[in-house]
């Protein structure tokens, strides 16, 4: 009789730790997945249910091995919400790393320089791992373009106030370390020229003799003269020209038009990135007052209107040679 109770208890052991063993074995087994695998959880989704969508997308064989990983003794972290991406191959003992590290999926929103805000709401609009509604539209030239790192579910709202904070941050770092003998006094009007500068030039080796022109301009008395000023105040933002700029454009006044109006416009005509910020209140030093396109994607200066007239007369000849 003894020995039957023994015999059955040793078995009932053995059997016990044999299902601890298989356990063991399957939580760190391989998963099926032979590639990475995009898996949301939501907030509020418990463990059973997490499981049941790691299993649905094909991550684990079973929800109860990814169940059984989180209950293993050990680390006790909760397993958050997120989107996680899964490595192929991953065991459910590793998902469940990733569960308790947090270790979600990043974004990134990159806003190209030289965008208007109507054109960056609409970029953060269009993607569709943030969440909410757009803010009302803030004001031009006000969202600093850069690349921002986000998780699935961030507030529209929250990622414009990011922009606007980061626009604040680099104005005021720019303006504290501005030259002394700037031909403006604030930096909204440096912000104002940041936006000409951006809109003027792609090149990083430009930017600053291209400030040093308008900040030359602007202590003559002269008038800037920039044809981005001109479509702004016609198309206000909300796209490009889509066609050539006419004299007539030239000719025509609007509140934004340097060729009919005195000094800077009233605001900025786009969202300059950090490079033409600092280019517009450290201007490189120079007697240019004129630039042009020179066919290259640079630009020709000149000191002089003769100078000038003879740059124009190579680009349009330029021009006239590639049509």
């Amino acid at each position: 009789m003894l020995r039957a109770l023994l015999l059955g208890l040793f078995t009932l052991v053995f059997l016990a730790g044999a299902g601890v063993l298989y356990v063991y074995y399957e939580i760190q087994r391989a998963g099926p997945a032979l590639e990475p695998v995009t898996v949301v959880i939501e907030r509020g989704t418990g463990i059973e249910g997490m499981g049941a969508a790691f299993e649905q997308a094909g991550a684990v064989r079973s929800g109860y091995w990814l169940v059984a990983a989180g209950l293993a003794p050990g680390d006790t972290r909760p397993l958050q919400a997120g989107e996680y991406e899964v490595p192929p191959g991953a065991s459910a003992l590793a998902i469940v790393r990733l569960l308790r590290d947090g270790k979600v999926v990043v974004h990134r929103l990159t806003v190209p320089e030289g965008l208007a805000v109507p054109e960056i709401m609409k970029l953060v609009g269009d993607t569709a791992a943030l969440s909410g509604s757009l803010p009302p539209m803030p004001p031009e030239g006000s969202l600093l373009p850069e690349t921002y790192n986000f998780t699935r579910g961030e507030n529209r709202s929250a990622m414009v106030d990011r922009m606007r904070r980061a626009m604040t941050e680099a104005l005021d770092d720019a303006w504290a370390a501005r030259a002394d003998d700037l031909p403006f006094s604030s930096k909204e009007e440096a912000l104002v020229l940041a936006s000409i500068i951006e809109k003027e030039t792609a090149r990083d080796s430009e930017r600053r003799r291209i400030a040093g022109v308008f900040v030359n301009r602007l202590r003559k008395g002269m008038r800037l003269q920039s044809d981005p000023t001109v479509i702004y105040g016609i198309m206000k933002g909300q796209g490009p020209l889509g066609r050539a700029i006419t004299r007539s454009d030239l000719d025509t006044p609007t509140d934004y038009n340097t060729y009919t109006i005195p000094g800077l416009p009233p605001g900025p005509i786009a969202s300059p990135g950090r490079d033409s910020i600092r280019a517009a209140v450290n201007p490189l030093k120079h007697k240019d007052l004129y630039f042009v396109a020179d066919g290259t994607g640079g630009h020709a200066f000149a000191e002089t209107l003769d100078q000038h007239n003879a740059n124009v007369r190579r680009w349009r000849a330029l021009r006239e040679k590639a049509n």
